[in-house]
């Protein structure tokens, strides 16, 4: 099974603009707050139309704006499981279950199947239970079932996990991971969770202010992500701006220094990234891409302690003028610096991070760094 999606859809201040297609696999659509990655999901399941574009799955077209196709959603199949999960609150938790059948069967035969399913996910004992009476894990699964219980062509998650709350959040992963699993189609990951990207999805197609790009494996977008917007979703903190000043030199012009890279650096690279793991505390090596900081402020996290530091070459006007090092406790307690005193950094050319930044100076969306 696969899906192949083009949508165009003018809201006015906002724009989206998606294309991707996936195949028999956990496609992920990762973006932040706003970004149009719910949005794509209701064009896909017909709840809102596209001005323009064509969107297939299974081979069906649901969407054509050419050919002037567009089915209604009941004829799609679509499985989407909603934030809210969208039960019947005046059904009981077998009712919901069978009211996602979509044969015409007489009510009686749809809660024989329904009874089925409710011993497939757990629900054993809550059959007549209203969905009040329910926690959030437990309407997570009627829900499942009621989507499943249909036989779609395609399944949808929108922020699958964002209403149950941490203590239930690690188990009901693995039961979605396992359902997966079994799933024999396309199954579309809606999520702006770095971590449920990595540990559900095979591939991702990162969204930024409406607009998609290239599908990548969830390895590349870790290991060798292209723009700021896919390093920033993927966890990188640190940022530069960078010139290319050879095949495999920057001048990174935010820190008034120059680095050297293991990769050949593409033409088009403006930005540099680095993650806090990386950046380790060079001793007395004056090695390659070592260079000497300042420490600004030490942050005591909860397994690690993080250390902002600031190069002692950065620009005055420098747009990244921070550095984020992220070591042990002990291996920082060991240093026994505090803030207003030098320390001298190094990377690793393989661990530098080639960008191309789509904003220009100064317009950067990222909150403001600590000074």
């Amino acid at each position: 099974m696969s899906i192949e999606a083009t949508i165009e859809k003018n809201f006015g201040s906002f724009q989206l603009n998606v294309s991707f297609s996936g195949g028999n696999e956990v496609l992920a659509i990762l973006g932040g707050s706003g970004c149009g990655k719910s949005m794509t999901l209701r064009c896909i399941a017909g709840i809102v139309r596209p001005d323009r574009g064509r969107i297939t799955v299974d081979g069906v077209t649901f969407f054509d704006s050419e050919r002037n196709i567009n089915l209604p959603p009941q004829q799609r199949r679509v499985g989407l499981l909603f934030q809210n999960y969208a039960l019947f609150h005046n059904m009981t938790v077998e009712e919901n279950i069978a009211a996602g059948v979509r044969e015409k069967l007489p009510q009686k035969e749809k809660l024989a199947l329904a009874r089925q399913s409710v011993s497939k996910f757990r629900l054993d004992g809550l059959e007549h239970h209203l969905p009040r009476t329910l926690s959030g894990g437990q309407q997570q699964r009627v829900a499942l079932a009621r989507i499943l219980i249909g036989q779609p062509r395609i399944l949808m998650l929108d922020e699958p996990f964002s209403a149950l709350d941490s203590s239930l959040r690690w188990e009901m992963e693995l039961e979605v991971k396992e359902m997966l699993g079994a799933f024999p189609g396309t199954t579309l990951l809606v999520s702006h969770s770095r971590d449920e990207v990595y540990r559900l999805a095979q591939r991702v197609c990162v969204l930024e202010h409406g607009t998609s790009e290239p599908v990548q494996t969830v390895q590349d977008l870790f290991e060798r992500p292209a723009t700021r917007a896919a390093a920033l979703l993927s966890g990188c903190k640190n940022y530069a701006r960078c010139t290319p000043c050879g095949s495999r030199e920057l001048e990174v012009t935010d820190w008034g220094i120059r680095l050297h890279c293991a990769a050949e650096i593409p033409s088009d690279t403006n930005l540099l990234g680095i993650r806090r793991h990386y950046v380790r505390p060079a001793g007395q090596s004056s090695g390659e891409n070592t260079f000497a900081c300042t420490v600004q402020q030490v942050i005591d996290d909860v397994f690690s302690t993080i250390v902002l530091l600031r190069p002692c070459t950065a620009a005055q006007d420098a747009q990244y003028p921070i550095l984020e090092m992220e070591l042990e406790k002990t291996d920082w307690a060991a240093l026994a610096l505090t803030p207003g005193d030098p320390i001298s950094v190094t990377i690793a050319p393989k661990d530098l991070l080639l960008l191309r930044d789509r904003e220009s100076p100064g317009t950067a969306t990222e909150a403001p760094r600590r000074r």
